[in-house]
């Protein structure tokens, strides 16, 4: 599978090898080594996902670069409450906010990767890459066991999300449309992931 998932302190030569897609945490933890290794990996795209708040305290070392998206997912002040077993209201109350990451994402620039992250690599980045691997084909069990690799939160939280994905919106695609993602977007991440 051409889906790599990157603890970014420790970027590695065999990380990047066939790497489309990497889930990480805050960039600001690179080393000026780490800075150096993604941009020898020919990244074509980086996603912040972090509130402005948090990119107020800890700018990451790409910050203004061509390649860098700031595309906070998260309403600045939550309207719902946070469940730590299930994303479920997440993607409920940021439909146009996940719509924006995603097509941030499926406009990324072919030829390198993409770099997707938020604070802690878990929550909203987590969603968002579960989200581009489900249009791609990937199953439940793999992106499961892709999130199972997050520390500090189990599994089943994106076991139950999926589950809410298909039973309210009939899954990842049909609720990326319904949230405004046009189908060439979707098209162009599958593709990505695919190729």
């Amino acid at each position: 599978m051409p889906v790599t998932s990157a603890d970014c302190p420790r970027w590695t030569e065999r990380s990047r090898a066939r790497a489309c897609l990497y889930r990480t945490d805050a960039l600001c933890l690179l080393t000026e080594a780490g800075v150096a290794a993604v941009r020898k990996a020919g990244v074509t795209r980086i996603i912040d996902l972090r509130w402005q708040r948090e990119l107020d305290a800890e700018p990451g070392p790409f910050a203004g670069d061509p390649i860098y998206r700031h595309v906070p997912m998260l309403e600045d002040v939550l309207s719902y409450e946070v469940r730590h077993e299930t994303y479920g209201p997440m993607l409920d109350f940021n439909r146009e906010r996940i719509a924006a990451a995603f097509a941030a994402l499926a406009t990324a620039p072919a030829g390198g990767g993409v770099i997707v992250h938020c604070q802690g690599g878990r929550d909203r980045t987590g969603v968002l890459v579960a989200l581009a691997l489900a249009v791609a084909g990937v199953s439940a069990e793999e992106i499961v066991a892709d999130y199972g690799r997050s520390p500090e939160r189990p599994p089943i939280a994106m076991a139950n999300t999926l589950e809410h994905l298909e039973s309210r919106y009939g899954g990842a695609f049909a609720y990326l449309r319904e949230i405004g993602v046009s189908a060439e977007d979707v098209e162009a991440v599958r593709v990505r992931l695919r190729s």
